[in-house]
């Protein structure tokens, strides 16, 4: 079964990075779900308002469940996240791994 990395990265509006930075903190704490391995957020090095979240699940079938799943709380928090983006600076990226041949 291959992984999937899903990433997002976008730019924070500068007046907001503090806010954003306590909303990514309770979004690590709430992000649990079946076949999710792991999630991180990075920094672009040199760029205080740019950054990419980063997924990886054990299975496609995690990364589809994934993104079906519903909790309310964690969806308020990423519309917050939304709302304190650039415009158009948000780029979405999913990777699947080759199979071992």
């Amino acid at each position: 079964m291959s992984k999937v990395l899903f990433s997002i990265q976008y730019e924070i509006v500068p007046e907001k990075r503090d806010e954003y930075l306590k909303v990514i903190k309770e979004l690590k704490n709430l992000l649990k779900a079946e076949g999710l391995e792991s999630y991180t957020v990075y920094e672009v090095k040199g760029k205080a308002i740019s950054f990419q979240e980063l997924y990886t699940f054990t299975t496609m079938e995690a990364y589809e469940a994934f993104d079906d799943m519903n909790d309310e709380r964690i969806n308020i928090l990423v519309d917050k996240i939304s709302g304190m983006s650039v415009d158009k600076s948000t780029k979405y990226n999913t990777l699947v791994q080759l199979a071992d041949e």
